[in-house]
C-alpha cells in the first residue's frame, strides 16, 4: 500500500474534555463513520447496497467500532429512535431522526429520518431525472451523520464516505467542520464505486449547502462550470480508494476517467484500489436456502439439480438433450456500460451457439425488447425475466454453466464473484475487477500492449498488474470491446465446457478462491490504522 500523506500541525480548541480526546487520539483506528446512500437489506439500486451491507461488519469484526449512516427512506421501519435534533442546511431548516439499529456491539446502523426529504417512491430520482433537490438530500444525510458524531462521547477516528451521495464529508470535513472542537482534523477516506456518476449540480446550490464561493475553483469541486459532489471528496479527502486495482489504474487514464482523470493523477500517491468482497454466508451453495439442492466443491452433484430447477423456471426443455447444453446466463443492468451493444450486435448468431441464455435484469427498452424478441423466436434455448429478483439471482448463479460479463467498464464487478464462488465459470472483459479475478488460459498477462491513451504508450493492463494477481485459470477473458472478441472468446467456453475433466478443474479453482469481505476490510482498516498514526496525539489537518 502506498504511504498516506502526513498531517500538518494544528491546534485543539474547544472545552477541555473534547482536546483531551483528541490528545488521546490511539495508535490505530477504534472507530469509523462510513457513510453512504444506500446498503442492503434497507434500500438497493445497484453494487453499491451490496459493498455496504457486507464491508461494515466485516470492518467491526476486525475490533473496529462501526457506524453506517444511511437515508431512511420509503418502507424502512427498523431502528429505535435514539435522537432528534434541529438541522439547518443553508436556508432549509429541518428537525431530522435518528434511529439506531445495532447489529452487534461494535456494528451500527444509524438511519437519517426526514421524510420531506427520502420519504419518497425512489431512491435517486424518477425514471432517468433525478429528483431537483439531491444536493439538499444528500448534503442533509452527511451533516446529520456528522453533528451525530460530534455528539458522541468518543468521536471517530476516521470518516469514510462511499461514491458522490458522500462526496461532501470531506468537504465538509476541511472547511466547515476544520476548527471543529471535536470533528476539526478528523481524517476522512473516499471510496469511488463508479466514477461515471459525479454528482453535478448548479454552483447556486453553494451557498445552500453552507459552502463558500470561494469552493467554486477547478482545485476543488468546480467542474466545466458546475459543482461536483464526487470531485469535492476527491480533492479534500486523506486517501482516495476504488473497487478494485485495475480500475484504480484505469480512471487515471482518459479513456475510463470520465473527465476526472487529471485531477486522480494528482492525488496518484493516495488513490489505492482494494477488491470488492462477497458475503460469503448469503453466497454459500452450501447453504443457500433458494437452491433446491446444496453443493460444494467437493460435492458438486447439487449444481445439475439447480440447472433443472432454474429451465423449468424459466419454462425452457430441461430432458436429458437440454441439460447436456451449456447454459449462459446473465444479471445485468441492461446499458451500454454493460456491453449490450455487443449483445446486440451478435444477437442473431446466439440461438445458434449450442447454447441455452437466461437473462435477469432492467435497463434500456430497446435491449429489454431485444431480448423479448430472442425469447419469443426461440423459446426452446432463451428465457427473459425482465425486473429484479433476488431468489431467482441465486438459482441463475447455482443453475448456470458460464456467466456473461462483456462490460465497456466494470470498477469491480460483483457476479463474476458470486460466480466463481457457485462454479459458474466466467466470460468476461479484461477491465477493472473483471481482470483482477478472472485469468484466462488462453490471455498471458503482458502478450500484447494496449493502445496509447492521451498520446502516451502504456503497458497492457494485464502486465501492470502481473505482479499483484494470483489467479489460476478461472474463466474466458476478452480484451478489445468488439462484437468479434465477445463472441470468440463465448465459443472458446462452449468449446471448453464439452471437456469434462479440463471444465470440472476450472469449477473447482474457481470455487476454492477467496473472495470474502474479510480480506477486503484488511485492507481497509490498514489505511484508517495509517491514517490514525499520521494524525498523531494533538494532531488535526485544517
Amino acid at each position: 500500500m502506498r504511504e498516506v500523506r502526513d498531517v500538518a500541525e494544528g491546534t485543539i480548541l474547544g472545552p477541555p474534555m473534547a482536546a483531551a480526546r483528541m490528545r488521546r487520539s490511539p495508535a490505530r483506528c477504534r472507530s469509523v463513520l462510513i457513510i453512504g446512500s444506500e446498503a442492503t437489506p434497507y434500500a438497493k439500486t445497484g453494487g453499491l447496497a451490496d459493498v455496504l451491507g457486507a464491508l461494515p461488519s466485516a470492518i467491526a469484526r476486525l475490533d473496529c467500532d462501526v457506524t453506517l449512516a444511511l437515508p431512511r427512506y420509503r418502507g424502512v421501519s427498523e431502528g429505535a429512535l435514539v435522537e432528534r435534533f434541529p438541522l439547518a442546511v443553508g436556508g432549509f431548516a429541518t428537525t431530522v431522526g435518528l434511529y439506531e439499529v445495532l447489529l452487534d456491539e461494535r456494528m451500527r446502523i444509524l438511519l437519517v429520518d426526514e421524510p420531506g426529504l427520502y420519504d419518497r417512491e425512489n431512491l435517486y430520482g424518477v425514471g432517468n431525472v433525478d429528483y431537483p433537490d439531491n444536493a439538499r438530500r444528500f448534503a442533509v444525510l452527511v451533516r446529520a451523520a456528522l453533528e451525530f458524531a460530534s455528539r458522541r462521547e468518543t468521536p471517530p477516528d476516521v470518516v469514510h464516505g462511499h461514491d458522490w451521495q458522500a462526496g461532501l464529508a470531506p468537504v465538509y470535513l476541511k472547511s466547515l467542520y476544520a476548527k471543529h472542537p471535536v470533528l476539526g482534523g478528523i481524517p476522512s477516506v473516499l471510496t469511488i464505486h463508479n466514477l461515471a456518476y459525479q454528482g453535478l449540480f448548479d454552483p447556486d446550490w453553494l451557498p445552500r449547502l453552507d459552502l463558500p464561493r470561494e469552493l467554486l475553483t477547478v482545485d476543488r469541486l468546480e467542474y466545466w462550470g458546475r459543482i461536483s459532489f464526487l470531485k469535492g471528496g476527491i480533492n479534500d479527502a486523506d486517501v482516495i480508494t476504488t473497487v478494485s486495482r485495475t480500475y484504480a489504474r484505469e480512471i487515471e487514464t482518459p479513456e475510463y476517467g470520465c473527465g476526472f482523470d487529471g485531477i486522480l493523477r494528482q492525488r496518484s500517491d493516495d488513490l489505492i484500489g482494494i477488491l470488492n468482497g462477497i458475503d460469503s454466508e448469503k453466497w454459500n451453495p452450501a447453504t443457500d436456502p433458494f437452491l433446491p439442492a446444496p453443493y460444494s466443491v467437493e460435492d458438486i452433484s447439487g449444481k445439475r439439480t439447480a440447472k433443472a430447477a432454474l429451465l423449468a423456471r424459466y419454462g425452457l426443455p430441461h430432458d436429458d438433450v437440454a441439460m447436456s447444453r451449456p447454459v449462459v446466463a446473465m444479471i445485468s443492468r441492461m446499458v451500454d456500460q454493460k456491453g449490450f451493444d455487443l449483445i446486440a450486435a451478435v444477437a442473431g448468431e446466439l440461438p445458434h451457439m449450442g447454447a441455452g441464455f437466461v437473462v435477469l435484469g432492467t435497463g434500456e427498452a430497446r435491449y429489454e425488447d431485444l431480448w423479448r424478441g430472442l425469447a419469443a423466436s426461440y423459446p426452446d434455448r432463451i428465457g427473459i425475466r425482465i425486473g429484479f429478483d433476488e431468489p431467482l439471482a441465486h438459482l441463475i448463479e447455482g443453475g448456470a454453466d458460464l456467466f456473461l460479463m462483456p462490460s465497456k467498464f466494470e470498477p469491480c464487478g460483483l457476479n463474476q464473484l458470486y460466480s466463481l464462488r457457485y462454479g459458474t465459470v466466467p466470460v468476461v472483459r479484461a477491465v477493472g475487477g473483471l481482470a483482477d479475478t478472472v485469468q484466462d488460459r488462453a490471455v498471458r498477462p503482458g502478450a500484447r500492449e494496449s493502445p496509447s491513451l492521451g498520446g502516451a504508450p502504456r503497458r497492457s493492463l494485464s502486465a501492470a498488474m502481473a505482479s499483484e494477481r494470483r489467479t489460476a485459470w478461472n474463466g474466458f477473458v476478452f480484451h478489445d470491446y468488439s462484437p468479434q472478441a465477445l463472441l470468440e472468446a463465448l465459443r472458446r467456453a462452449l468449446t471448453v465446457f464439452e471437456d469434462k475433466r479440463v471444465w470440472r478443474a476450472l469449477q473447482t479453482t474457481g470455487m476454492k478462491q477467496d473472495y470474502s469481505w474479510d480480506r477486503s476490510a484488511r485492507e481497509y482498516v490498514r489505511i484508517y490504522d495509517r491514517l490514525v498514526r499520521a494524525r498523531g496525539p494533538n494532531r488535526r489537518r485544517g
